[in-house]
């Protein structure tokens, strides 16, 4: 194939990153070739402008740990020129040039069709942070939980995955609290479909307890940490959490009680390394029955990749709310 030129985002590795012009020749090994039409802001992505957060392997690297666009050429017979894909997860944006760039070469292995009814700006504004979300909810309809069970909670519900999962959740029919450190941010959460909104601090509790009276049907939980060991106990009967993230830290302490009094399942949810069929599965299901609920409403920005350092350094500084997209193409 011709070589050919395009831009992309490059992170330096001291904390800033600028638009380059690069070649196909520089593109990391892979089978697939893309021209990427759409990104977006993930924390990963806002944490691989900082060398110190050890998330990128090596630099100078492209970024962006999510990707929608076009095949232009393929090596693997499962795509042909001109098909619609998407590429999240793996290492994609942390060891293997990522999502800002007008070009992208990519495993086959970690591509995925993209779903019927579903164009590339949606399943972006969706991205990794809906695909876990929904991940989440799909992991607790396995164990059970229903809407009939009672209320579902959602932890850190202004991040991305939060945002996604009330969506998804009202979308099946299930009541939502939403938890939050940003209670201005109420009116948002409730546009959303919540119904309910709390302060995170309401979860803990002054005087802990093994078990606490039952209120959560299932947990979608992206904060882990303390607030994590406080809503254990509160889980009712055969309920669920679903446990995605740790930005209230990677350590909690807990006790036995609610797993062998009540049943409780605490499920790891790994959006990064799920296997293909599940990861097919759930990208349909974003398409179909968990297409969140006011999707358009969880759009905060749509920027050009030269806007990139800015809206990362907000994401940092705990100011975004919902969802940032990225144009590429």
């Amino acid at each position: 194939m011709t070589e050919q030129r395009f831009k992309a985002f490059v992170a330096k590795g001291d904390g800033t990153g600028d638009l380059e012009e690069r070649a196909t020749g520089e593109l990391p090994a892979g089978e697939v070739l893309i021209r990427v039409a759409y990104s977006d802001v993930n924390y990963k992505d806002a944490l691989a402008l900082h060398p110190k957060s050890r998330v990128v392997s090596e630099y100078p690297a492209i970024p962006g740990i999510d990707l929608a666009g076009t095949v232009v050429a393929s090596d693997d017979r499962r795509f042909d020129k001109g098909d619609q894909v998407i590429c999240t997860s793996y290492t994609l944006g942390v060891g293997h040039d990522g999502g800002y760039s007008e070009l992208a070469r990519v495993p086959a292995d970690w591509v995925v069709p993209m779903p019927e009814g579903l164009t590339a700006r949606e399943a972006m504004l969706i991205g990794t942070a809906g695909f876990t979300a929904a991940l989440s909810i799909h992991r607790m309809e396995q164990v059970g939980v229903t809407p009939d069970d009672g209320p579902i909670l959602v932890t850190g519900a202004t991040g991305g995955v939060g945002s996604m999962a009330i969506g998804m959740l009202k979308r099946k029919g299930f009541t939502v609290t939403a938890s939050t450190g940003k209670l201005e941010s109420e009116p948002y959460l409730r546009e959303l479909g919540a119904d309910d909104v709390i302060h995170r601090d309401t979860l803990i509790p002054e005087k802990p307890a093994h078990l606490k009276k039952m209120m959560w049907a299932g947990v979608v939980d992206a904060t882990g940490g303390a607030p994590l060991a406080a809503i254990l106990p509160a889980v009712k009967q055969n309920g669920a959490v679903a446990l995605s993230g740790l930005t209230a830290g990677i350590e909690f302490s807990t006790s036995v009680m609610p797993f062998i009094l009540r049943g409780v399942a605490l499920l790891g949810v790994d959006s990064g390394f799920c296997p293909m069929n599940v990861r097919e599965q759930i990208w349909q299901r974003t398409a179909t029955d968990l297409y969140p609920e006011h999707l358009n409403n969880m759009l905060e920005e749509e920027v050009a990749m030269e806007e990139l350092p800015r809206v990362m350094n907000r994401l940092l500084e705990g100011k975004a709310q919902g969802r940032t997209l990225v144009r590429i193409g």
